[in-house]
């Protein structure tokens, strides 16, 4: 799995009923053709991370072929959310390194 673009964004909680932060991270991701998960169009994962103090997980996410805009109703693999979580906490520490420098 390669993430070739992605998109981040804080999901705003008015009513502060979430503990903690919420971002969505939208992901295009390419897979090999072996992949039970192939497309030729690629793929979009929308994951929801969760922020409570240093501890970030993933809360859920949805994959979506991108040819069809089709969501698939697959699990990502233990390997591929680890993957996915190590690459969301390096850019929302990137992010919050970049807010502290300004």
């Amino acid at each position: 799995m390669n993430i070739t673009q992605f998109s981040i964004e804080e999901i705003l909680d008015p009513t502060k009923i979430i503990e903690g932060k919420r971002y969505e991270f939208l992901l295009d991701v390419e897979v090999d053709e072996e992949d039970e998960l192939y497309s030729a169009a690629g793929l979009e994962i929308r994951v929801i991370v969760g922020v409570i103090d240093d501890n970030v997980r993933i809360v859920n996410y949805f994959i979506t072929d991108k040819a069809n805009n089709e969501f698939l109703d697959f699990a990502l693999e233990e390997d591929e959310e680890a993957m996915i979580l190590a690459f969301c906490k390096e850019e929302l520490s990137a992010d919050s390194s970049e807010t502290e420098a300004e």
